[in-house]
């Protein structure tokens, strides 16, 4: 358990995350953070342990002091790849954990990251299926900015977005499918929603 307690405390400091942050992120609360930080409970649920973990942006294993070596060596940040987004008609995304990618230190700082799975053909030839996006959590992009979008608020697609006056575009790389214009109205009654920016691009062979 000390060990626990070491790496919870130093990862957090590392992160400059306060109980109150790490309390929000987990929903767990500040003053049971606190006394799984200083030994007041003497063992933490592994349920808990995998929260307070992927708050942390690191694997379960390392808070128990099994990956010591390993993630000192690393110089990146584990973030989860969840489910599928849909790169042609959207589909409903599934939020189960199914991979993980490494990002760079200095990229985790800049915000809150996930990745998501490349389904269909739509943004071919640049994303095509399987690829993986590193996404950051952000409810506005540029105009012309390639964004996770949710329609219907649970569908989600990855798409350019491009802004008008009266509404936005969802546009498509490929262009055997045709733009999808939504009116100001169907932004907010639909509705039609970014999630993130997607910021790179990870092929898979």
């Amino acid at each position: 358990m000390k060990d626990i307690m070491e790496r919870l405390k130093n990862r957090r400091v590392e992160l400059d995350i306060s109980y109150q942050d790490l309390a929000d992120k987990t929903g767990l609360s500040k003053s049971t953070l606190q006394r799984y930080e200083t030994g007041s409970i003497k063992n933490m649920p592994l349920d808990k342990l995998e929260i307070v973990a992927n708050a942390l942006k690191v694997d379960p294993a390392f808070l128990m002091g099994w990956e010591e070596i390993k993630s000192q060596k690393s110089k990146g940040v584990k973030i989860p790849v969840l489910g599928k987004v849909a790169a042609g008609i959207p589909i409903e995304a599934v939020e189960d954990i199914i991979d993980y990618e490494e990002i760079s230190e200095e990229l985790a700082r800049t915000g809150d990251f996930f990745c998501l799975e490349i389904s269909g053909d739509s943004m071919s030839p640049r994303m095509v299926e399987k690829d993986v996006v590193v996404v950051r959590k952000q409810e506005t992009v540029e105009n012309g900015e390639i964004a996770v979008v949710t329609v219907n608020g649970t569908d989600a697609t990855v798409k350019k977005v491009v802004m008008h006056q009266n509404g936005l575009s969802l546009i498509s790389i490929n262009q055997a499918y045709p733009p999808r214009f939504f009116t100001c109205d169907e932004v907010k009654t639909l509705p039609v929603g970014i999630i993130g920016k997607v910021v790179e691009l990870r092929g898979k062979f």
